[in-house]
C-alpha cells in the first residue's frame, strides 16, 4: 500500500481549514469556532440550530421533504491545551479543525450540488470531544432523537494509515480517566510514626493497580499517569496524596471489570497502611466502539474506493485511543454508525503539540462523505 490518490474536485475544503486552524479553542469554548460554522451553513442554506443543550454544540438541517432515512455527520471542533515554554496554549493537535472543515465543506457541496434527493441530512457539530463531555452534552438535546445513521471521520496518524489511505471501519477502544485522593496522617518529619504516608500509601495502590490481570485474550492498560502530594514544606509528612490513572480496554465489559478491579485495589492498597481513599472521581469515560451497521460498512468501504482507490482502503483497525463519539449509538442501539479513519500523513502522533499533516489529502475525506451521502439519502 503506497501513496493514495488525492481526489481533484476540489472544494472549500482548505479555505475552512486555514481558518480554523487559527482560532483554536478548548472545548465548551469553540465560540468563534461555532460562529465561523453556523455563519456559512445559513450562507450555503441549512436551517441552523446553536447552542444545544446550552453548548457551543450546533448541527445544520436541510430536510429534502421526500421520505427517507435521516443522515448525521459528526465532526469535534475542539483543540488542546499543551503547556509550551511554560505558558498554557490550545493548539489543534488532534485534526478537530480538519474535521469540521471538512463536513461544513461536504456539506456546503451536496446543498449546491442538489445532490439530498430524499430524507433528511444533519450536519452535526460538537463541542469538547477531548474532555469526555461533548457527545453526552448533545444527547441532552433532541437533535439526534430522530437520526437512523450517524457517521464519524478522524484524521490518523502515519503509524495507523498510510497518507491517501482510509480506514473503513475504525474500532475504538473504551477510556477512562479517574483520580483517588488518599487521606494519610501529617506528622512532622522527624517523627513519622506519628503519622500516615499517603505517598507510601499511593505507591502501594499503584503496586497493587499494576498487579491487576485481566484475561490475557483481551486488549487493555492502565497506568497512573499523574501523582500529587505536597504538605507545603520539606519536613512534614502530607495529609493528603492524589493519583491519576488512565485506563483502556477494546471493549465495554472489559472496561466495566479494569474498573471494579482498579477501585478495589487502590483502596486495599491504601489500608494496608491505614490510609484511606477519601474519594474517587471519574473525569472521562469513552465506551468503545459500538453499533457498527454491515449495511452502512460496505457503503463505506465502497464509497473510499471509488476515491482512495480498493487499493488504499483498509477494511478495519482496532485503535487503543478513545473516542466519545461512541456515546450516540450506546444511547441510541438503533442508530446505525459507521466510523472512518483517513490517512493524511500526520506526524510524529495525535495530541504532540507539533503534529503537523499534509492538508491535500482532506479532499479525499470530503469526497468519502459526499459518496456515502449519495447512497444514503440520492
Amino acid at each position: 500500500m503506497g501513496q493514495g490518490r488525492v481526489k481533484q474536485d476540489m472544494s472549500n475544503v482548505l479555505t475552512h481549514y486555514r481558518y480554523l486552524h487559527s482560532i483554536p479553542e478548548p472545548g465548551f469554548q469553540e465560540f468563534k469556532t461555532a460562529d465561523y460554522l453556523a455563519g456559512k451553513l445559513e450562507e450555503a442554506g441549512y436551517k441552523v440550530t446553536r447552542n444545544l443543550a446550552g453548548s457551543t454544540g450546533l448541527a445544520g438541517e436541510y430536510d429534502s421533504g421526500i421520505p427517507g432515512p435521516v443522515v448525521a455527520i459528526r465532526a469535534d471542533m475542539d483543540a488542546l491545551t499543551h503547556v509550551i515554554d511554560g505558558q498554557k496554549t490550545a493548539r489543534h493537535s488532534c485534526g478537530h479543525d480538519a474535521h469540521s472543515s471538512m463536513l461544513l465543506a461536504v456539506a456546503e457541496k451536496v446543498m449546491a450540488e442538489g445532490k439530498i434527493k430524499k430524507g433528511k441530512f444533519k450536519a452535526l457539530f460538537q463541542p469538547a470531544e477531548e474532555l469526555g463531555a461533548g457527545a453526552l452534552k448533545i444527547l441532552e438535546s433532541d437533535i439526534v432523537d430522530d437520526v437512523d445513521y450517524i457517521i464519524g471521520m478522524h484524521i490518523r496518524p502515519i503509524q495507523e494509515c498510510p497518507p491517501g489511505s482510509a480506514i473503513c471501519e475504525l474500532r475504538y477502544a473504551a477510556g477512562c480517566h479517574f483520580s483517588a485522593l488518599i487521606r494519610g496522617r501529617q506528622a512532622h518529619g522527624s517523627k513519622p510514626h506519628l503519622g500516615i504516608n499517603p505517598i507510601d500509601a499511593a505507591t502501594c495502590a499503584i503496586a497493587a493497580v499494576n498487579a491487576i490481570h485481566l484475561d490475557p485474550r483481551l486488549s487493555y492498560s492502565i497506568k497512573c499517569t499523574r501523582f500529587h502530594a505536597d504538605s507545603g514544606v520539606f519536613n512534614s509528612v502530607p495529609e493528603y496524596a492524589e493519583i491519576t490513572f488512565d485506563m483502556r480496554a477494546q471493549d465495554n465489559p472489559s472496561m466495566n471489570e479494569l474498573k471494579e478491579q482498579a477501585i478495589r485495589a487502590i483502596e486495599n492498597g491504601v489500608a494496608a497502611i491505614g490510609a484511606t481513599v477519601e474519594k474517587f472521581e471519574f473525569y472521562t469515560h469513552f465506551p468503545a466502539a459500538e453499533g457498527f451497521d454491515r449495511e452502512l460498512t460496505k457503503i463505506i468501504r465502497e464509497s473510499a474506493a471509488a476515491v482512495v482507490g480498493e487499493e488504499n482502503t483498509i477494511p478495519f483497525f482496532d485503535t487503543s485511543g478513545g473516542e466519545d463519539f461512541f456515546c450516540y449509538p450506546v444511547k441510541f442501539p438503533h442508530i446505525k454508525a459507521g466510523f472512518i479513519g483517513l490517512g493524511v500523513g500526520a506526524e510524529p502522533c495525535l495530541h504532540h503539540q507539533d503534529m503537523h499533516f499534509d492538508t491535500k489529502y482532506l479532499e479525499n475525506g470530503v469526497s468519502i462523505h459526499e459518496k456515502v451521502l449519495e447512497r444514503l439519502l440520492g
